[in-house]
Formats: structure tokens, sequence, C-alpha cells
């Protein structure tokens, strides 16, 4: 019984997710839909991250902005990502001493 339940209920978890898609892969959208759309991702990992640069040290919120300011810096300059992520550890780290 319970296996038939995990069973279920992973077909309930993924259906809606599948189907979407199958169902955008097949459409055809005009250049600023597309565009529109490949900017989401940044957007969600921005509004994921930017509480947390200023949570950091609460009572210092300037520490994790300048941690911030020095990944997109890095990342500007076009450098890996776990050298830009190395560099903003190390700003906070250094700062926080």
């Amino acid at each position: 019984m319970i296996f038939a339940i995990i069973i279920g209920m992973s077909l309930a978890t993924m259906i809606p997710r599948i189907i979407p898609a199958y169902i955008v892969d097949k459409l055809q959208f005009r250049d600023w839909v597309n565009r529109w759309l490949n900017a989401i991702p940044f957007a969600a990992l921005g509004a994921l991250i930017f509480p947390g640069i200023l949570t950091v040290k609460p009572d210092q919120p300037h520490i994790g902005l300048l941690g911030g300011i020095v990944a997109i810096v890095l990342a500007y300059f076009g450098l890996n990502v776990i050298v830009v992520l190395l560099g903003a550890i190390a700003t906070v780290f250094l700062l926080s001493m």
C-alpha cells in the first residue's frame, strides 16, 4: 500500500512538471518573449542571493554588500564561477576579521 502511495505521489509531482516542458518546446515565441524568458533565471538567482548578502553580518550589512560588489566585478571580467565565489568569500572573510 505504501509503495502505491509513493508511486502515485511521484506521478502527481512529475506530471505537472513534464507537461509544460513538452508544450513550451513546441511553441514558437517572438524574439522579445525569448529575451524576457532567458532573463528569468538571472532574476530569480538575484532574488535568492540578495537577501543573503545583506544578512552576512546583520550588524554590518556593508560587509556583505562589498562581497557582492567584488563578485559582480569578478564576474564582469568573465572569470570562472569558482573564482568569483572564492573572491566574494575571501572579501567577506577579510572584512569580518
